[in-house]
């Protein structure tokens, strides 16, 4: 399991609660950022707390979803800024992807953040609509996958590892998962064609972070976190992905249940870890009790992660930076 904290600093309960429990990685959240020397402080206690070098994610993408703003780290345009210099102008826009993961990752790196839950590889069925919104890349298949391997191999180069998300896509579940059920009802040949196709086609990646979205054309029932058959037959199947597997968060309300069951259900389907993010004690001490023990495949699939962790490059960031700002104005 992946689990957040209340605040800015670990209460003893916390403390006490990790150091026994031993979640597999953190989360951060905004409830969790002050000041970039309180980050480091906070990710260095998370750490201490269970005794290892464990994972700390954080959300980043750049526009709406991140959770370093200025004047902690400078601005970063949400995908779709990019995804519109596409079109004219490819290779800057290529360039652009790869310079926002190589600055975000030294800003994540720089107060102990070493996974980041980016690139979006979710299209939505037309530009900036629905809950991605301007999260995406774009609505095209292959503009998504530059892009998006961009960005990846921008984050790595900088010694955090991606995750990438919201496998397997997001886009066509138009509602917002956080308060109820998307529902995509398209036929299993159109999204194994244009939907899946990102996540399939991208390489180096070792991490990805699974949708609440339920796809008729798979499992009627079940959302993707929470079903067997999405997981089997098209992240591990039609996608081909190998590596491990990350629940989104389970408090969101796309789920049904409390809060152990919708932690019980997606262990269930095959999900690797279980990821919850509220900080709140109680639903954490039912997610420690219904996570089983990383063992077998999974815990396999987590080495093979932790063990890639990367290590960051010597890349000029001030020059990055400007030339960043050089393509972005020019294109606006």
């Amino acid at each position: 399991m992946i689990l957040g904290c209340a605040g800015a600093r670990l209460s003893d309960e916390e403390r006490a609660f990790f150091r026994a429990e031993q979640p597999w990685g953190f989360i951060l959240f905004g409830r969790n950022v002050e000041t970039m020397e309180q980050i480091r402080a906070l990710t260095a206690e998370l750490r201490a707390a269970v005794g290892r070098n464990a994972p700390v994610l954080i959300d980043q993408e750049g526009g709406t979803v991140r959770r370093l703003r200025p004047p902690l780290v400078r601005d970063y345009p949400p995908a779709s800024v990019i995804g519109r210099l596409y079109a004219s102008s490819p290779d800057e826009a290529k360039e652009a992807a790869y310079a926002c993961g190589r600055l975000i990752a030294a800003d994540l790196l720089s107060v102990g953040v070493d996974v980041d839950c980016a690139p979006v590889l979710d299209m939505p069925p037309e530009p900036d609509t629905g809950f991605i919104a301007n999260r995406a890349f774009g609505s095209d298949p292959e503009q998504v996958r530059v892009l998006a391997q961009a960005m990846a191999d921008g984050l790595k180069a900088g010694g955090v590892l991606p995750v990438i998300k919201h496998m397997p896509g997001h886009g066509r579940g138009l509602a917002d998962s956080h308060i109820g059920l998307p529902v995509v009802k398209e036929p299993l040949a159109l999204l194994a064609e244009r939907d899946f196709r990102p996540f399939r086609e991208l390489t180096g990646i070792r991490m990805a972070m699974t949708c609440h979205v339920l796809f008729e054309a798979v499992d009627a029932e079940n959302p993707a976190s929470a079903s067997a058959k999405v997981v089997e037959q098209v992240m591990r199947g039609s996608i081909g992905f190998d590596g491990l597997i990350i629940s989104d968060d389970i408090s969101m309300n796309a789920l049904a249940g409390d809060i152990g069951e919708r932690a019980r259900a997606v262990a269930a389907a095959g999900i690797d870890i279980i990821l919850h993010c509220n900080g709140k004690m109680d639903e954490m001490r039912a997610v420690a009790d219904a996570a089983p023990a990383l063992a077998g495949v999974s815990l396999i699939r987590s080495d093979r992660a932790l063990d890639g962790r990367p290590a960051a490059d010597d890349a000029n960031l001030a020059a990055l930076s400007r030339r960043l700002d050089d393509i972005l104005q020019a294109r606006s």
